[in-house]
């Protein structure tokens, strides 16, 4: 039933090859999908969205003008795509990548706390002002948190923990190598290669 169905709106940009006026567009609504919607306007996650999302991953410095040309858009619709992405939170930042051992950070670690309530803030608190944790996640379960932290040796890894022990219980783990890292998603694919169980049918 029409009352039922969700309506994105899509802009769509003509311009001719020849001209360098601006161009003109034409808006237009098209039924969604309910379970597809999600925080972010449905639309700017098409395929013209994905591949964009596919070619930054690979390279974030690509031009406008490169870009439109991958993913088949013009310059104008490609920049304002970009821009939406960017005011949705899709695109949440350009970035580059440094190998952490061309700083001399050899150690890598991952550190998991155990924390009673009355430590649990302070710890936060105290984990926001060491530069050697890189990532920082909460977590359910017995563990309060899990530190991804690299240092310049063993010798810092070790003052770490001992400044971590008044907050909790530190357990740590050393990286030996790492096979994969900083994955790009698959965003124009399945979304997963895991094979799905059957679920058992209800019985009645």
């Amino acid at each position: 039933m029409i009352e039922n169905q969700i309506y994105a709106t899509i802009t769509l940009y003509m311009e001719e090859d020849t001209m360098d006026s601006t161009d003109t567009s034409l808006r237009i609504s098209i039924p969604v999908d309910e379970a597809t919607t999600g925080p972010f306007d449905s639309y700017l996650m098409d395929s013209f969205g994905r591949s964009l999302l596919k070619e930054l991953q690979e390279n974030s410095r690509l031009s406008v003008a490169e870009l439109s040309r991958r993913v088949g858009l013009s310059p104008t619709a490609t920049a304002e795509r970009l821009r939406q992405m960017e005011e949705q939170g899709i695109l949440r930042a350009y970035t580059v990548t440094i190998d952490r051992q061309a700083l001399g950070l050899d150690v890598l670690a991952f550190i998991r706390m155990t924390c009673d309530g009355q430590h649990y803030y302070r710890l936060l608190e105290f984990i926001q002002t060491l530069e050697e944790v890189r990532e920082c996640h909460h977590l359910t379960g017995g563990d309060a948190f899990l530190l991804k932290v690299t240092t310049l040796s063993m010798g810092d890894l070790e003052s770490l923990i001992e400044a971590l022990l008044p907050y909790g219980n530190p357990v740590t783990s050393l990286v030996l190598s790492t096979p994969i890292e900083g994955r790009p998603f698959n965003v124009t694919g399945k979304l997963t290669s895991a094979p799905r169980r059957n679920r058992p049918g209800r019985r009645r």
